[in-house]
């Protein structure tokens, strides 16, 4: 459940450093050696919350979604917790000593913890996929071409990653931390049979590159580099992009890459078969060490244009099922930009390695670079084939492809997603009335989720703790007292809509109290789960508030939220954690925001396009709530 559960913050609390346009430009024209360690070097650590302060928090978090019985027995637990001497004392104090011994007490365990321990698939419960605007092309040269563009802009970045140029980012005027930036390329997740593994290879003695093109299930490896070191040219990516398609026209190969869907352990154990083969081995080791992956995907089935993003979010989430694309991946590939050969674009990332803002910032430069015209023609010079990959196919191995096809397609049934474009408003309103567009727009899903099933229910919105070094994400529990009070009121004819107003205000602003204390490292969720853990780690019996209904109902998200900011319109969407819940994310512009929804269709109880629905429905009533009180009245 919680392998999912990292996201990115808030746009308006996000400062990125980006002059000209969406395009990052370097801070220096040659390689700083040493100044990422530097700047690394001189952020604070996260800190660990005072323990009283956490046990008040969490129980003010657990007013609103737990009953009054639930409540006073979570009570007693936490006096008898958090009293001189008592346990909670003593798991405080193992974790002030962690985080004094490290430069991050958290890092280690949440890497752990929310992803490589996490055993469910990777895809749909833990990676999130990114859907692009639509492009104009609709063959495979302009597929072709627009790849060869986007490989040569994802080259164009990396050189600031390499050269240590990168613009650092700032947030309130304090430096973030720009390790996630030097994880996401050159790196993959490795299954294991209880635990997975991460490998980044950019530090290695022979850095790679290459990357990996897949098209009809066939991988290749093509070299993106020059004999003296500089990348190939839209033209010299194009011809070897033209030669991979020429080269995968059969479509009879087996899709080895559909194994990397499957539930963690049975790729563990399919993995250790498929590479005792050598030839095998050194297929599966030319994906793993490649710097990204390009998927040149057949058409999408045709859908009308309401439909479009909807199915193209899908697309990215999964590929459609095993009759369409979805063996076209290797879903353990940290980066996998998919290219469809109908227009449709997007992104699909393993979740280990980083949260939504280097993705993100990435995607931004890369697509203003594909906009960049052509002038410079590159000389024809001779360039070897690309390396078409080969797998011997067991009959053992075949099973598990199978296997492997026929759960992904129950995956794909399961998974209902609705992508919508609100187009009343984006970030205007809010900021109109002076209030945070993030607060907004989670006041507005509060009240969805409120009038839909008549309670409130524990919300997940992740606040990055990039302030401090090696720092991931926390939760902003956006389900609050004050949220709550006003979702219960604004359908009550006996309340006055200056009331209203009032409810309304007081929420946002404890959603962004709430954010700023997050983002500073002051959140209870994080804390707590340090504390479990170091219970574990000293072999202790589990204290009784991990074991607590309260705690279970406080970490069962059924809201999982993020927003997840862009310059490119472009939205990321991501499957629910919970049976019974939704993933929401969105893309707040200025007038307009791009929400994708997500339910599985297995549980009753929920329905992304009634979610949709009522999201859409409740922000125009909170609009016109603020439009039609009188400020005087105020």
């Amino acid at each position: 459940m919680l392998g999912i559960l990292a996201r990115t913050m808030a746009k308006d609390l996000w400062h990125k450093v980006k002059p000209c346009g969406h395009l990052v430009r370097p801070v220096a024209p040659t390689q700083l050696p040493g100044r990422y360690l530097s700047h690394q070097e001189g952020l604070p650590n996260l800190p660990v919350p005072p323990l009283q302060q956490t046990c008040e928090r969490y129980l003010a978090a657990l007013e609103p979604i737990v009953n009054e019985k639930e409540l006073s027995h979570t009570k007693e637990l936490l006096a008898e917790f958090q009293g001189s001497g008592g346990v909670g004392e003593r798991l405080q104090k193992g974790l002030e000593r962690r985080a004094h011994k490290t430069q991050n007490w958290l890092s280690d365990w949440w890497l752990t913890t929310a992803y490589l321990d996490y055993r469910m698939p990777v895809v749909i419960h833990s990676s999130p996929g990114v859907v692009l605007p639509r492009m104009e092309f609709s063959d495979r040269q302009g597929q072709m071409r627009f790849a060869a563009k986007l490989i040569a802009g994802i080259l164009d970045f990396k050189t600031m990653i390499d050269n240590e140029t990168l613009p650092v980012e700032y947030l309130g005027g304090k430096p973030l931390c720009m390790n996630q930036y030097y994880q996401v390329l050159s790196s993959c997740r490795i299954p294991g049979l209880k635990r997975d593994t991460v490998v980044n290879y950019s530090r290695s003695s022979r850095p790679p590159t290459h990357i990996t093109v897949v098209h009809n299930f066939q991988f290749f490896v093509l070299d993106v580099y020059n004999s003296d070191g500089t990348p190939l040219t839209v033209d010299q990516l194009y011809i070897q992009l033209e030669k991979i398609w020429n080269s995968s026209l059969q479509n009879n190969k087996e899709p080895v890459g559909i194994l990397t869907s499957n539930h963690r352990n049975t790729w563990g154990k399919a993995y250790s078969s498929l590479i005792r083969d050598k030839t095998n081995k050194k297929s599966v080791q030319s994906i793993q060490t490649s710097i990204f992956t390009v998927c040149l995907d057949a058409a999408m089935p045709r859908v009308s244009e309401e439909l479009y993003r909807s199915r193209a979010a899908v697309q990215m989430l999964h590929g459609g099922g095993s009759r369409w694309n979805s063996g076209n991946r290797w879903f353990d590939k940290t980066l996998q930009f998919i290219v469809g050969e109908d227009g449709s674009c997007g992104v699909i990332y393993e979740h280990a390695p980083a949260e939504g803002p280097p993705i993100v910032s990435l995607i931004d430069h890369v697509v203003e670079y594909t906009k960049k015209s052509e002038i410079v023609r590159t000389p024809m010079v001779p360039l070897p084939m690309p390396r078409k990959l080969r797998f011997n196919i067991t009959p053992e191995i075949k099973k598990d492809i199978d296997d492997a096809k026929q759960n992904m397609n129950i995956m794909v049934h399961d998974l209902d997603v609705k992508v919508i474009v609100f187009s009343h408003f984006g970030k205007n309103v809010p900021k109109a009335h002076k209030m945070s567009p993030d607060a907004f727009i989670q006041m507005g899903l509060q009240l969805a989720y409120y009038r839909m099933y008549l309670q409130c229910c524990s919300t997940y919105e992740s606040a990055s703790l990039r302030m401090f070094r090696l720092g991931r994400t926390d939760t902003i529990r956006s389900c609050s007292v004050d949220s709550a009070n006003f979702v219960k009121a604004m359908d009550d004819p006996a309340k006055p809509n200056v009331e209203k107003v009032i409810l309304l205000e007081k929420a946002v602003k404890a959603h962004r109290a709430y954010t700023d204390m997050a983002i500073r490292g002051q959140a209870i969720d994080r804390h707590l789960l340090g504390l479990k853990l170091q219970a574990i780690e000293d072999l202790t019996s589990l204290p009784e508030i991990f074991m607590d209904t309260s705690y279970a109902v406080a970490n069962h998200y059924n809201l999982s939220t993020s927003q997840v900011p862009a310059q490119t319109d472009c939205v990321m969407c991501f499957g629910p954690v919970v049976p019974d819940g939704y993933g929401v994310c969105y893309n707040p512009m200025a007038e307009h925001i791009n929400f994708a929804v997500s339910a599985f269709n297995s549980c009753d109880k929920t329905n992304a396009a009634r979610m949709a629905q009522g999201l859409e429905s409740a922000l125009l009533d909170m609009r016109s709530l603020l439009e039609s009180t009188p400020k005087a009245k105020l």
